[in-house]
């Protein structure tokens, strides 16, 4: 993307936020802080996601300002050539209007200065609730130097309002600039996927000791050589009975022969997410119960998938999973019918919940977990109520949200089986979990991270190469 179309895109989104703040609104948007690791070694930086949306500026500490009127104004640091010999080189703040298409700017050094006298006369502030620590306190104090000139005649804003509910539902429905870079993660992460699956079988092959460390390292090679900034979220490398831990980080446990690898990893690529999770045979084969089961999951996918279009609610590809491997489950014989009766009554027992027990996906965006509600803005007073039949807590239910084209969500079913009374001894400490990224179009839906084999005869045919 040349320059101009980059200002272009950034302040078409701040021109549309403007508009919805009403007369006499104001939005201030802070980026991200900088953290400490340890003593005076910092974490690897990241900027906020909504400042970045609304301005593509990758600078720590940095502020946008945007009033109803349209005007933007963007407080960054200033230059500072000793520094910049140290940390890089600094936009500052004479050139930022001409990059990043904003109105104004200042050194962030003038902030206390200068945002009392931008919030002043103004009706509502907007910025964003629970998101930067510290965050209320300093509009608050702002704030208290605009009251101090009210014997002056100036008005201080008398509403305070969350910017996260405008902004949320602008960054749900990704347009087409988001979608290609989405497409590229997806790209970079199918082939690190490849490449894990393909190490392992051939350092099996060659007699090798494999760790689960080992293959993270080709995800992150390849995340680095396609030109990706950071991994999505800690990958998680799971080998064995680990895959059965949700959440589990890539360790130092052996990959063994015959044992099944989970692998759930992702690129971040100029500022978005991909999430992509593959479960394959270490060794390149799947022995006959694995295969059984994750053919069961596979098809629980293809039946999300399948729901997933324009028009759909969020919650269908869940519940078409969760109806596949209900009667899977009893086929299969981890649940015995005599007990738990048949799929509708697994379903609504939820008995497969020792199984699966996680959502069948999430929005995907600039984070990992994107923004945005999933209950359906226009139906948010039906309410019904339900009794959980696991914990007995009632809960409140509302119309899951309604998909459009340009929503992005992933598609992840998942077994997770560990050894227990009355669970079949073939089937123990075997996990596995398939991940697609999906764009809701309107036909149905795109997979964008199919570079990576899904079928099982595909992916051992894969990892003979």
């Amino acid at each position: 993307m040349d320059t101009t179309t980059h200002t272009t895109l950034y302040a078409e989104r701040r021109a549309r936020l403007a508009a919805q703040l009403g007369p006499g609104g104001i939005a201030v948007v802070p980026t991200a802080p900088e953290h400490l690791r340890n003593r005076d070694t910092g974490y690897l930086y990241r900027f906020d996601s909504y400042f970045y949306y609304l301005t593509g500026f990758t600078e720590p500490n940095a502020w946008l300002i945007v009033t109803a009127e349209g005007t933007s104004t963007l407080f960054c640091q200033p230059k500072d050539q000793e520094r910049e010999i140290w940390d890089g080189y600094r936009l500052g703040p004479e050139a930022a209007p001409d990059v990043l298409g904003v109105s104004e700017a200042f050194s962030v050094q003038d902030l206390g200065e200068k945002l009392p006298k931008l919030l002043e006369n103004r009706a509502t502030v907007w910025y964003p609730f629970a998101t930067h620590s510290g965050l209320e306190a300093q509009v608050d104090g702002w704030l208290r130097k605009v009251r101090a000139r009210v014997r002056y005649g100036a008005l201080c804003p008398d509403t305070q309002r969350d910017l996260c509910s405008l902004l949320d539902e602008m960054r749900l429905v990704k347009d087409a600039h988001e979608i290609a870079t989405m497409r590229r993660a997806g790209a970079i992460s199918a082939r690190a996927h490849i490449r894990a699956m393909q190490r392992s079988a051939a350092m099996l092959r060659a007699g090798q000791d494999v760790r689960e460390h080992h293959l993270d390292a080709e995800l992150l090679h390849e995340f680095r050589q396609h030109g990706s900034q950071y991994p999505a979220y800690g990958s998680i490398v799971a080998a064995g009975a680990n895959a059965c831990v949700l959440h589990y980080s890539a360790g130092s446990a052996p990959v063994r022969d015959g044992e099944l690898v989970l692998i759930d990893a992702g690129c971040e690529l100029d500022g978005y997410a991909s999430d992509i999770t593959r479960t394959f045979p270490a060794n390149g084969t799947f022995t006959g119960p694995q295969r059984t089961l994750y053919d069961l999951v596979l098809a629980s996918q293809d039946a999300a998938v399948a729901a997933t279009k324009a028009g759909a609610r969020f919650i269908d590809p869940h519940e078409a999973t969760v109806a596949v491997l209900a009667q899977g489950l009893l086929d299969v014989g981890l649940l015995d019918s005599n007990k738990v009766g048949n799929a509708q009554d697994v379903i609504a027992s939820r008995a497969y919940f020792p199984f699966y027990m996680h959502r069948t996906g999430h929005w995907l965006g600039l984070d990992v977990h994107d923004c945005g509600s999933y209950v359906e803005p226009s139906e948010l007073g039906t309410v019904s109520e339900r009794k959980d039949p696991l914990s007995g807590e009632t809960i409140k239910d509302r119309p899951s949200r309604v998909l459009r084209p340009g929503m992005v969500l992933t598609i992840e079913p998942g077994l997770y089986v560990r050894p227990g009374e009355g669970v079949p001894e073939a089937f123990w400490n075997i996990g596995i979990r398939i991940e697609d990224d999906a764009v809701v179009t309107e036909q149905g839906c795109e997979l964008m991270s199919r570079g990576v084999p899904v079928r099982a005869d595909e992916i051992e045919a894969l990892m003979r190469g």
